[in-house]
């Protein structure tokens, strides 16, 4: 989501310009290049820090109220999430699991989370900005931080990083360059073998990140769309924008917990062919 600054006295935006604006970072600087790493994009790093906060404090919450009778809701959900996060890093992962389960756990709470503001009604923040007189401060605003690729991309970063990681440690340096140069093919198409790794690590890596952020800007674009029904000074426009709206926000649920689950699955599947040889 992002928000809207537009001055009273200026015209209204067209659909364009609006789709466009609620599209726009709150950036560390303008951006006048297609790929540029000296800008930050302020407002993904600050919702993505905040899902990480909110969900250790649920799952903090959860283990404080945690008891050995009947469990509460809350204790009762954690429970069947973390079940259901053991149970798959069981069936995918063979080897040491204390630090994968939860790092899955992890990855699908806050994925999930960061998915989940997409729910948050996309002209909030522009009321609140003007509200208290920040809209020149901060004139755009995006709230979804799967909706940005530098975030999806981010996170897959680390993925990657794992799978290196856990390549090492079970493989060794040795056993890892080896495979490197000698799968999938042998060691006498070693050069043919490191460029297919490589090309195997990229694609992983860039796929992961890019589906996430594919179907959330997807969505998010459409909710911004189905607002602009709202805009439209006609029963038909109204009745479009409260059906139409209705039924995005129920079907969105199962795309935000599809893609966390997908999200944390597939980080699974990478790191468990870290454990494994070709």
């Amino acid at each position: 989501m992002a928000s809207t600054a537009v001055d009273g006295a200026a015209h209204a935006p067209t659909a364009s310009e609006y789709i466009v604006h609620h599209l726009g970072h709150f950036s560390t600087k303008h951006q006048d290049k297609i790929v540029d790493f000296s800008i930050i994009n302020m407002d993904t790093v600050f919702w993505s820090v905040a899902m990480g906060v909110v969900g250790c404090f649920v799952m903090w919450l959860a283990a404080r109220r945690a008891t050995s009778g009947v469990p509460g809701r809350l204790q009762a959900f954690v429970e069947m999430v973390v079940e259901m996060v053991e149970d798959q890093s069981k069936a995918i992962v063979h080897g040491d699991r204390r630090f994968i389960a939860p790092l899955a756990l992890t990855v699908f709470v806050w994925v999930a989370l960061m998915n989940s503001l997409d729910f948050l009604p996309v002209d909030l923040f522009a009321a609140l900005f003007n509200l208290v007189g920040l809209s020149d401060v901060i004139p755009y605003h995006r709230v979804v931080p799967t909706a940005d690729l530098n975030g999806t991309l981010g996170i897959s970063l680390g993925v990657l990083a794992l799978m290196i990681y856990y390549s090492l440690k079970i493989k060794g340096v040795g056993g890892w360059i080896h495979e490197l140069f000698a799968a999938p093919f042998g060691i006498w198409m070693a050069p043919f073998n490191f460029l297919l790794n490589l090309i195997e690590y990229a694609a992983k890596t860039v796929s992961l990140g890019m589906r996430l952020f594919g179907n959330m800007y997807a969505g998010e674009l459409l909710f911004l769309l189905i607002a602009l029904l709202g805009s439209m000074a006609t029963a038909f426009g109204f009745i479009g924008h409260v059906i139409a709206g209705s039924i995005w926000a129920i079907f969105h649920i199962l795309i935000v917990i599809l893609q966390a689950f997908i999200f944390m699955m597939l980080t699974l599947v990478y790191i468990g062919q870290a454990h494994e040889g070709h």
